[in-house]
């Protein structure tokens, strides 16, 4: 069984937050492939569904992103899921947009969200880090991750979303180098981007054209709650 956290902050002023890219991580996993409906617990939101052979819980904490830790320790103790068995998606400052990478262990890199959940269980964890680039000044990170996504943003947001959904049975099986491959299989529409030469280390995994459409009612549907 593994437990997949998406981190962000709960209340639709928040929703379209760069913040929130992990929870929209989550949620498009869950109805890619058609887990149960969520419910209020631990803390969160969670919910229960089955990705290739294997049981996943879904969590989204509701504690604010500097409290998170605290939702994840008590699912992960109901359901008896051992930090190894994390996968946290999460927004990262320094990749570009739509790029991503999964990384296991080390620091929290000021992110406050994987601070916590480290504060209560360690960081023996898998993280997928969802790019959104860097406002370019650290005095203007908070109102960048606090920011909306622009409309523009939606040319790499919503193919890697949609890549990071139909590639999740990798990271069941494990095999994080093939889910990077997968979802960097993905160009989103428009003018292809040039290709940058591998090196022995897998590239950082960015968005491409097979799930174009797959997150556009997503995002319309979000837009649509911010509105109201």
């Amino acid at each position: 069984m593994l437990l997949f956290v998406g981190l962000g902050n709960p209340g639709q002023e928040y929703v379209l937050n760069r913040h929130n890219i992990g929870f929209m991580a989550v949620d498009a996993i869950v109805r890619r492939h058609s887990f149960s409906p969520w419910r209020a617990k631990f803390h969160g939101e969670v919910c229960e569904g089955t990705i290739g052979a294997e049981k996943v819980v879904a969590l989204k904490p509701m504690t604010w992103m500097n409290d998170s830790g605290r939702s994840v320790a008590a699912c992960a103790q109901f359901y008896k899921i051992e930090p190894k068995d994390f996968v946290v998606f999460h927004d990262e400052l320094d990749l570009d947009p739509g790029r991503l990478k999964v990384k296991i262990g080390g620091g929290h890199a000021g992110h406050n969200g994987l601070r916590s959940i480290q504060a209560h269980l360690g960081s023996d964890f898998r993280r997928v880090r969802l790019g959104i680039g860097h406002p370019g000044a650290k005095e203007r990170v908070t109102g960048w991750v606090l920011g909306n996504f622009a409309k523009v943003d939606r040319d790499w947001l919503e193919p890697l979303l949609g890549g990071v959904a139909d590639a999740a049975g990798k990271l069941v099986e494990r095999d994080d180098v093939g889910f990077m491959n997968l979802v960097s299989g993905i160009k989103p529409a428009g003018e292809p981007r040039p290709e940058k030469p591998r090196t022995s280390a897998p590239a950082a995994a960015g968005p491409t054209e097979t799930a174009k459409n797959a997150m556009a009612e997503t995002l319309r549907r979000l837009l649509a709650a911010k509105k109201r």
